[in-house]
């Protein structure tokens, strides 16, 4: 373990602070710590770097719209392997929300998103990857803030 000191100005030190605080962490360092992973593990996926990640996609569709709800399901069963769970809630009479979990390689998780949110009929679609390469270095596992 390393020991890195930083200076910051008291606006920003009572602005970290404040973060720390809404956050729940106990101590600066875990919380730079937490910030350092979520930037080097962005930054990896920003990249192309690749690797293995988890992933959440959520979409909000027309249950209307002409077989949208059976090519859906058709595109998760062709992608069982990386489509782990699946959430489906009703909106309102014409949408539906859909949050699934995926796991797998970062480029093609990445890839079945943009093929599940490109469909006609989805609007509002996200994805966001998290990468799991990171956690699996000595030093770099998650932690939840103040839990030890």
């Amino acid at each position: 373990m390393q020991r890195v000191t930083i200076s910051l100005s008291d606006e920003l030190a009572q602005a970290f602070d404040e973060l720390m605080a809404r956050r729940g962490y106990s101590s600066r360092s875990e919380a730079v710590r937490d910030m350092l992973r979520r930037e080097l593990g962005e930054e990896d996926l920003g990249r192309g770097a690749g690797g293995p990640c988890v992933a959440v996609l959520s979409y909000v569709f027309d249950h209307h719209e002409r077989q949208l709800s059976s090519r859906l399901t058709g595109l998760q069963h062709d992608h069982h392997d990386m489509a782990i769970a699946t959430m489906h809630a009703h909106i309102n009479h014409d949408d539906c929300i859909e949050t699934v979990i995926l796991r797998g390689d970062s480029a093609e998780v990445e890839s079945f998103a943009r093929s599940v949110i490109a469909e006609t009929g989805v609007r509002h679609g996200q994805v966001q990857l998290i990468p799991t390469a990171a956690a699996a270095k000595p030093g770099m596992g998650y932690r939840r803030p103040g839990k030890r």
